[in-house]
């Protein structure tokens, strides 16, 4: 799904950077998977205090806005947009900074999508993944490039919204499979799936809705005590 909707957006002359990596089938419990060279998001925020930080030391320009280079920070995002509509669409859950990776390039992408069609190992979470130190890295909620990052956020939604047909469709393929969250109860899941798609709305009504969305992922205070506690059960184990 992620492999479509890049296609989807990329057809469309939107290419937002997104890292969908391959993923090989040996068994029913076992596979082998694509390694993409990164580090996690915890694992940059422990060591060099803030993303900004640590793109400054693959692609520094004294120049460029916060001293990387203009291509690196279009870059992340337009990674960080892409992730956070492709996330919010199939409700993947469980985000949080350990499954946040960065690659050297400034590409942003998820990894580990064990919970999808909004099951949630964690109560009272927001609708997407927006943690302030990705903010703070694009200038903060008052930038230009925070407002460009919006804008992306809000084209692809609409773009993906146009083919929200042929994407429920192959869920609707998927309802025989032994994926848990859509065996469980497939047309519940996919009618969660078209809710997300939110087809009541025309474009322009359906950007509000995103940003609004947007504005309560990255206000909400709750997330930011459940990475501190996931941080702490890391730690601890």
């Amino acid at each position: 799904m992620v492999s479509l909707m890049d296609r989807l957006l990329k057809s469309k002359n939107l290419d937002l950077h997104l890292t969908p990596y391959k993923v090989l089938a040996t068994g029913q419990d076992e596979g082998m998977l694509e390694f993409i060279p990164s580090r996690s998001s915890a694992q940059i925020l422990s060591e060099h205090r803030s993303i900004i930080s640590y793109l400054q030391k693959f692609h520094p320009d004294d120049h460029g806005p916060f001293g990387i280079t203009a291509i690196c920070l279009e870059t992340f995002i337009k990674s960080c947009a892409g992730y956070s509509v492709i996330t919010y669409i199939p409700g993947i859950g469980d985000r949080h900074l350990d499954n946040l990776l960065l690659r050297d390039d400034g590409r942003l992408f998820h990894v580990d999508f064990g919970f999808i069609l909004g099951q949630e190992p964690k109560p009272f979470l927001p609708p997407m993944k927006l943690c302030k130190e990705m903010v703070e890295a694009m200038g903060g909620a008052e930038s230009q490039y925070y407002t460009r990052f919006k804008s992306y956020c809000c084209e692809a939604y609409n773009m993906l919204r146009k083919s929200s047909n042929l994407i429920l469709n192959l869920f609707h393929l998927m309802a025989g499979s032994n994926i848990p969250d859509i065996a469980s109860d497939p047309e519940k899941g996919i009618l969660k799936l078209q809710e997300k798609f939110r087809l009541d709305l025309d474009d322009e009504a359906s950007i509000h809705f995103f940003q609004d969305l947007i504005n309560e992922s990255v206000s909400a205070l709750f997330p930011q005590m459940v990475e501190t506690i996931h941080r702490w059960a890391q730690y601890c184990c």
